[in-house]
């Protein structure tokens, strides 16, 4: 991008930034009017701020989206331009369940500081409006130009934001010594649950994005192998929202079911990634070695009982990201950075 180009988008994303200031101060001051209000405990400040915020980014990305890449899917068949529509739908509610998740926790964390602090309507609205223009940048310049290489970030910011408030809040301490899905039992759990189906349709929309980039390297040829890909990715997305739907104190075996259905259905699709791609070495060997350590953890936790499923699961996902990154960073370099609208009635067809 020449400089002039790359000057002004830094102006529109300032400019974005203090728009997003202002609506988030001016609602956020219009919805917390009346009596000060503490910041942390009953009556607190900070979940009005988190919703403000949430919906604050949405609107920034939408708006972006429309600005930036209007009109790309116009040349699409039906098919195509459906399965992009509906990846921005769900790529708009991942941004604003991780900006209302981040304020809920930075709120967390700066209430053990700020014991006793109540705001004013007014000073919570300068909160708000922090907090909006901090979402709202981030997701203007995600509308700008979306990568999958984004996607796969605000995958693994989501978990750690999601995941660390749920720790903070859970109802009990001991959790560790189980699994992850104690998270998400008890009046705290919203926050564990909410975030795996979150991330549950991060990752189908993740694996929507992968099947644009190998269409656009391999073309309309290529299309009765991508699908297969772009329905296991999916697959795992709903089987991980599902985790989140099916509480284990409501439904232990669903649960089950659900957590061990998304650990072998991302392997199968980071399987069949690599089968597609099998001539880029580093990704075989990255992938053998993921297969490998995911069993051999598997082996240690259940045949030798010297890991707890909690830490086998936080194996198995940062193991998992780590490969998703690598995939991404791989095919920012591989995948041409234009759009590739197919020739095929049907992804399936011919």
């Amino acid at each position: 991008m020449e400089a002039g180009g790359a000057l002004r988008e830094q102006e529109r994303m300032l400019s974005a930034t203090a728009l997003c200031f202002a609506a988030g101060a001016l609602v956020g001051t219009v919805v917390l009017w009346g009596a000060a209000r503490p910041f942390s405990g009953d009556g607190s400040v900070v979940i009005p701020i988190a919703l403000v915020a949430a919906a604050i980014a949405a609107a920034a990305f939408t708006v972006s989206t429309r600005m930036h890449r209007a009109g790309e899917t116009a040349p699409m068949p039906p098919w195509q331009a459906w399965v992009s529509h509906i990846s921005a739908a769900a790529v708009t509610v991942a941004i604003a369940g991780v900006a209302a998740l981040g304020v809920l926790l930075a709120g967390e964390v700066l209430a053990t500081g700020l014991e006793g602090l109540t705001l004013p309507a007014p000073a919570g609205g300068v909160f708000t409006g922090v907090a909006s223009a901090l979402g709202g940048r981030l997701a203007f310049r995600m509308g700008v130009r979306l990568r999958t290489q984004d996607l796969a970030g605000l995958l693994s910011s989501f978990l750690v934001i999601g995941t660390l408030f749920a720790m903070l809040t859970a109802a009990d301490p001991a959790w560790w010594e189980r699994s992850f899905s104690e998270l998400g039992i008890g009046a705290g759990g919203w926050a564990f649950n909410g975030t795996v189906v979150i991330a549950g349709l991060l990752v189908a929309t993740t694996g929507s994005y992968l099947g644009r980039d190998l269409h656009r390297m391999l073309g309309d040829g290529a299309l009765a192998r991508i699908a297969p890909i772009v329905l296991t990715w999916s697959g795992a997305g709903l089987a991980l929202a599902a985790v989140g739907l099916l509480p284990l104190d409501r439904v232990r075996v669903a649960h089950a079911i659900a957590a061990f259905s998304t650990l072998g259905l991302l392997l199968a699709a980071a399987v069949l990634t690599t089968l597609l791609l099998r001539q880029v070495e580093m990704l075989r060997v990255l992938t053998i070695v993921l297969v490998g350590l995911v069993v051999l953890a598997t082996v240690i936790a259940f045949g030798f009982r010297m890991l707890s499923v909690a830490a086998l699961e936080g194996i198995v996902v940062a193991l998992v990201l780590l490969w998703l990154t690598t995939l991404v960073q791989l095919l920012c370099v591989l995948a041409p950075d234009s759009s590739r609208p197919s020739a095929r009635r049907s992804p399936l067809r011919g």
